[in-house]
């Protein structure tokens, strides 16, 4: 093969890999015009058209637009230069194709209806400017006021979430909930309580009075159970309730029954807002953070397993102990008598 060699349609067809038809589609079109025609009128291309060829589809299998394509034939832009704009143009893609696989994964991970799917879809949709400036809106909204706690505002901020361009299922997820959760008037009022404590980093009057040593061992046993997945009603859950309801006792002087252990629950309650420890649960979620373990949500847990009545789960006979009911009467008893 050399400069002056010429090929039909069909030879360069199967040098190229294009069909005939493609081929003259793009002959027509000028892109890569004949060198020269046969004297029966056929078309005949050189070397330097079988390049151009071989060139415009490998331009085109990476996705280039044909008018672009004619740009870098024509001289006009370089390979580099279309490459480069290219790539960047797929990277946008290829996120967006990420951001959908995530947003179905969530849908699919939360048993969505329609409604909520469309709901994550629409948030996960806002631009990095428009997510920023709804938890701006939640941060105005609770702080907005002359007396606000300038470190727990700036606490808040500090932990801004911001979703990644590439987020997983989970994160998408907890966007979504902290999305709805910062628009919530009444965990606004919640969060204002809470976070001058947290930001003071002061602990609560109960872990106050309990001392460091019983308020880290309860933090321990806790979260010890949380992740291994005791439920809080769960009869696995005794054993560390009664130890901790003992020593607590010991404490402050009481004794451990279940007029302590409601008392417990309402001081424990009272201090920790469980939707105040879900935001910043959602938060390390969405940024990818390592959770603290200081701001661990263990005490929803923990008032749950105080608050129930073990004693009376085992004063009742196991099922299987329970005699079976009495067969029932052949025909159904006669309705009573008319006063």
């Amino acid at each position: 093969m050399d400069a002056t060699t010429l090929y039909s349609i069909g030879e360069l067809s199967r040098r190229t890999g294009l069909s005939v038809r493609t081929i003259r589609f793009y002959s027509d079109s000028g892109v890569v015009a004949p060198t020269t025609r046969s004297p029966a009128g056929h078309r005949l291309y050189d070397l330097d058209a079988l390049r151009r060829v071989e060139l415009l589809r490998t331009l085109r299998d990476l996705g280039i637009d044909l008018a672009t394509i004619r740009r870098v034939l024509d001289r006009e832009l370089s390979v580099a230069e279309i490459a480069a704009a290219h790539a960047d143009a797929v990277d946008v893609q290829i996120r967006a194709l990420r951001l959908r696989r995530s947003v179905l994964r969530a849908v699919a991970g939360r048993g969505s209806d329609p409604e909520e799917a469309m709901s994550v879809h629409r948030l996960t949709q806002l631009s990095e400017e428009e997510r920023r400036r709804l938890v701006d809106d939640f941060v105005a909204g609770t702080f907005g006021t002359a007396d606000a706690d300038p470190a727990a505002v700036a606490m808040v901020r500090a932990a801004t979430p911001d979703l990644p361009d590439d987020p997983s299922g989970e994160q998408v997820a907890a966007w979504a909930e902290l999305a709805e959760l910062v628009g919530d008037d009444g965990f606004r009022a919640r969060m204002r309580r809470a976070a001058p404590r947290q930001a003071a980093g002061q602990p609560s009057a109960v872990e106050s009075e309990a001392g460091e040593e019983l308020t880290a061992l309860t933090r321990q046993r806790v979260t010890e159970a949380v992740e291994s997945g005791v439920d809080p009603l769960d009869d696995r859950a005794a054993a560390v309730v009664d130890d901790l309801v003992r020593r607590f006792g010991e404490v402050f002087a009481r004794t451990p029954d279940r007029a302590f252990r409601d008392w417990l629950a309402r001081r424990f309650e009272e201090a920790h807002d469980p939707e105040v420890d879900r935001y910043w649960r959602l938060v390390w979620i969405v940024n990818g953070w390592q959770v603290v373990p200081t701001l661990v949500p263990v005490y929803a847990w923990l008032v749950q397993a105080l608050r129930t009545d073990r004693g009376a789960a085992r004063r009742r006979p196991p099922a299987a102990l329970t005699p079976p009911p009495a067969a029932p009467p052949a025909a159904p008893p006669p309705p009573p008598r008319a006063p």
